[in-house]
This record gives structure tokens, C-alpha cells and sequence, in this order.
């Protein structure tokens, strides 16, 4: 009841985008895979809701590589298909036989129309062939120029391309405890002015309901003038934490994310970069402390930052005096 008593007394923050009340929202806020919101939209027709741009620039290398070969393939089998319908002694050079025979000979002219290619062997001959080769080739060529713009703006979109660790910590800090969790830069990349800001959000019980409560949580630090290492992000748990006089069994019966917001400025792309992550209630452990992930090499010339050892961490005791406070 004291826990209920202190968080009515928090303040709150009331413009995060999302609903108080618990029976509106379902889920975590965040997605950890999109790092989006995880929201699902209704209400207008699919390619309404559905931007293709920012789906296509999104997806995951393998399934966009998959889809544009298999449009590929659908195109050709397309107008194959009309070549064969057509007739294919409207195409010279043609090597008859089986009907599985015929239709590759048609499907391959095709491809390399649509490509153009052209080897040669096989060619147009009738007006019909002839105009379903011509507009072949024009869609072709424009098929062929959204598939180099789609690969250039994946490949020159900015982004963060920081790792976080899976679990965050409530580690010992100084005489207390301290919410904890890291992130590192995983490419080449060079992330200069960062800033990160994090948010709790609780279900609370106000007047016997269930209601989302979202706190600002005060960091050590929340900026960094450069990445180069690791960035362990510490919220202190203070009397004005949301987190303070919660003991471990109170934090597993808790339904709570920890909400991740970092604002970055990448000096290759000369842009600002963002990123966002969360940690819910089983994402969160007690008592321990991350590894050090980072030390110098054999000559001491320079400093090796191990990306496998992000998520290490060991068992720690938490302060007599917080195990107080949680009592």
C-alpha cells in the first residue's frame, strides 16, 4: 500500500503517445526486433496503411533480396505466359518441343527482354510479339531503376548501428542500487554528441483500476560526447526513483518496461541517427553486475572491445541499506 501511496505521488509524464488507461494497450510499447512501436494499425485498406518505401528500406537483407528475385521471377513467368498464348511461331529461333521445352524457351526470351540483354537466338517476329516485347523492356528498365534506388537507400540510410544488452541489471551502486544496462557500436561507424533519455513505464492500481504510468528516470549521465567503448547507461535508485522500496519479489509481480531512447550524430553520414530498445519485467535482473568487455591487446597498442561479452554479466550483493529500503 506505501508502494501505491509513493507512485501517486510521482510525477508522471502525460505526452508519451500512449494511452494510461491498461485495457487500451496490450504488449510491450516497444518492438525489440523493429525497435518501433508496437502497434498495429486497422481501419483503412491494406496499401492505405502500408508505406512500400520505408517497408522495403526496412526489411531485413534476405527477405528483401528474396522478394526482389522472386518479382523477378514472377515478371518473367508473367510474360512468358503471354508469348506462349500468343503463339511462339511469333518468335524466330524458337528450338520446339515438349510443352515444359517451349515454355523455358519463352520464359528465358523473356528474361532477357525484360534485362535487355538480347543474345539474339530468339526473337520477335509477328506485331503482338513484337509490342509485348517493346513494353517488356520499358517496365524492365523502370523495374530496374526502383531496384538500384531501393538499393542505394538501404544502403546509404543512417543508422545507429548500436547493440544493447538483452537483460538490464538492478546492480550495487556506491552506498545503493542502480538500474543498469549497456550498449556498444558494432560497426565502423563514429557516433559523436549522444544523447539518451529513458523512461519506466508501471501499471499502477489507481482507485481499483489498472492504470500506465510513465516516469522520466534521472540518469548518471545522459550524454557522451563519443562512442568508441561501451556506454553502461545508470539510473541511481534515489527516494525519487519509481524504483525505490521495490524489493525483488516485488519487481517480478510488477509490470513495468524500460523504455530507451538514444539520439546520436553519425560523422560519415553528417546526420543525426536514433535508435530505441526496452526491457520488461523478466528482461530485468536482480542483483548483479556486468563484465568488462573491453581491455588492451598483447602490445598494449590498442584497446579491444569484445562485442561477445555485451551480455555478460555475474551475480553481485546488493547493499544491506537497499534491502532495507525495499523492506
Amino acid at each position: 500500500m506505501a508502494l501505491i501511496k509513493r507512485f501517486r505521488n510521482l510525477k508522471s509524464e502525460e505526452n508519451t503517445g500512449y494511452s494510461a488507461k491498461t485495457t487500451d494497450s496490450a504488449g510491450r510499447f516497444y518492438s525489440r526486433t523493429t525497435q518501433t512501436a508496437n502497434v498495429t494499425k486497422k481501419g483503412l485498406g491494406f496499401f492505405n496503411r502500408l508505406s512500400w518505401y520505408h517497408t522495403l528500406l526496412g526489411m531485413k537483407t534476405g527477405k528483401f533480396l528474396l522478394l526482389i528475385f522472386l518479382g523477378y521471377v514472377m515478371i518473367n513467368m508473367f510474360f512468358a505466359g503471354i508469348y506462349y498464348i500468343i503463339g511462339i511461331e511469333n518468335l524466330g529461333g524458337v528450338i520446339t518441343g515438349s510443352p515444359l521445352k517451349n515454355f523455358s524457351e519463352v520464359f528465358f526470351f523473356s528474361a532477357q527482354t525484360f534485362t535487355t540483354v538480347g543474345y539474339g537466338r530468339i526473337h520477335p517476329t509477328g506485331f503482338a510479339a513484337n509490342a509485348v516485347a517493346t513494353f517488356e523492356a520499358f517496365i524492365g528498365l523502370l523495374s530496374f531503376a526502383l531496384a538500384t534506388g531501393l538499393f542505394y537507400g538501404r544502403f546509404s540510410r543512417p543508422r545507429a548501428f548500436v547493440r544493447f544488452s538483452h537483460n538490464a541489471l538492478i546492480a550495487p551502486y556506491k552506498d545503493g542500487t542502480a538500474l543498469m544496462f549497456r550498449m556498444a557500436p558494432y560497426k565502423n561507424n563514429n557516433l559523436s554528441d549522444l544523447k539518451a533519455d529513458v523512461m519506466i513505464a508501471m501499471q499502477v492500481d489507481e482507485n481499483g483500476s489498472m492504470r500506465n504510468k510513465f516516469y522520466d528516470l534521472t540518469l548518471e549521465f545522459d550524454t557522451l560526447n563519443s562512442l568508441a567503448l561501451s556506454w553502461t547507461i545508470v539510473h541511481p535508485v534515489t527516494e525519487d526513483s519509481p524504483l525505490y522500496g521495490l524489493s525483488e519479489s516485488d519487481l517480478k509481480n510488477t509490470k513495468l518496461e524500460v523504455l530507451v531512447f538514444l539520439k546520436a550524430f553519425d560523422e560519415v553520414f553528417s546526420n543525426t541517427v536514433m535508435t530505441r530498445y526496452s526491457y520488461v519485467t523478466n528482461e530485468i535482473v536482480w542483483g548483479a553486475k556486468f563484465n568488462m568487455m573491453f581491455y588492451p591487446d598483447t602490445d598494449k597498442s590498442k584497446t579491444i572491445l569484445d562485442l561477445a561479452k555485451l551480455n555478460d554479466y555475474s551475480p553481485a550483493e546488493l547493499p544491506i541499506s537497499a534491502m532495507a529500503a525495499a523492506n
